[in-house]
């Protein structure tokens, strides 16, 4: 076990607090305005520890713009960097805000990479060819439809609304990212909202060419998301994906984890409902 050595670094991760002012869903066991309360309690966690930042794996907000402005101060409590990527319902929000979400979680660009302690982290916008997040008029909202249309008429599992796809420009950009990083001898950790692997009614429209990419490239260590709030996990290659629970779940039981990067492993602490694993690199 590494656990006993200092790990390289570690970094903080929240999934899908769906925050909103409003009455929980109960038979869904979502508790909408229990995330301020829940993410508060997982910064203070993290503000005890000595992170290099702290992702949000999307879904801020449940719906409404003004949900952000309850939500957001409570990450100024972090003393750490606070990073963010784009969830469903984080587009759950008027016509006029969709192409103001972005910036309004402080993100550089829709989808980017940072390097991090000789690590590369690509941050994808898993929204991008969706039926929700495009302006309205967009050519990708016409593509979004077509592409759902075809799943659906096939019977597949995930053939919903609530998912999306990768233009392909975003993802030409992300094997241009990997060999890069792989040039550079970078290893890379990918995250998005979406799972991808295992198969299930919540992965990406085009799930099987972003696994293929990511499980035959050897410097591709780990896929982290959200979205789907059960969680899950599997192996495609060398690449660990991990779907992290969801915060809004259940009344008091919270989810959260620190995530420990060793030379040869890389260990999950989970928190509350969320699983504790060691993914060996």
């Amino acid at each position: 076990m590494t656990s006993s050595a200092s790990p390289l670094f570690r970094f903080g991760i929240i999934a899908d607090p769906q925050y909103a002012a409003i009455a929980p869903h109960v038979a869904m066991d979502r508790y909408y305005a229990n995330s301020l309360a829940k993410v508060a309690e997982a910064i203070e966690i993290f503000n005890g520890e000595e992170l290099s930042f702290v992702m949000t794996l999307g879904d801020v907000i449940d719906r409404s713009f003004s949900s952000f402005d309850d939500i957001l101060p409570v990450y100024g409590k972090l003393r750490h960097e606070a990073l963010f990527l784009l969830g469903n319902h984080d587009f759950s929000v008027s016509s006029g805000h969709l192409s103001e979400v972005a910036e309004r979680l402080g993100m550089p660009s829709p989808y980017y990479s940072l390097l991090r302690h000789g690590w590369r982290f690509i941050v994808l916008d898993g929204n991008e060819v969706s039926t929700f997040a495009p302006p309205e008029g967009h050519h990708h909202r016409a593509l979004a439809a077509e592409m759902l249309a075809e799943l659906q008429a096939k019977g597949a599992k995930n053939a919903h609304r609530w998912n999306a796809a990768l233009s392909d420009e975003q993802f030409a950009w992300l094997g241009d990212e990997i060999a890069s990083a792989a040039e550079a001898g970078e290893k890379v950790i990918v995250m998005n909202h979406y799972p991808v692997h295992p198969p299930s009614e919540h992965g990406m429209w085009d799930s099987e060419r972003i696994v293929a990419l990511l499980a035959s490239e050897r410097n591709v260590v780990a896929y982290l998301n959200g979205h789907d709030h059960v969680g899950n996990y599997g192996m495609a290659g060398a690449c660990h994906f991990v779907n992290f629970k969801g915060v809004v779940d259940t009344e008091t039981e919270n989810a959260f984890a620190i995530v420990e990067v060793h030379a040869s492993s890389i260990e999950i602490r989970g928190f509350g409902r969320e699983v504790s694993r060691t993914l060996s690199i």
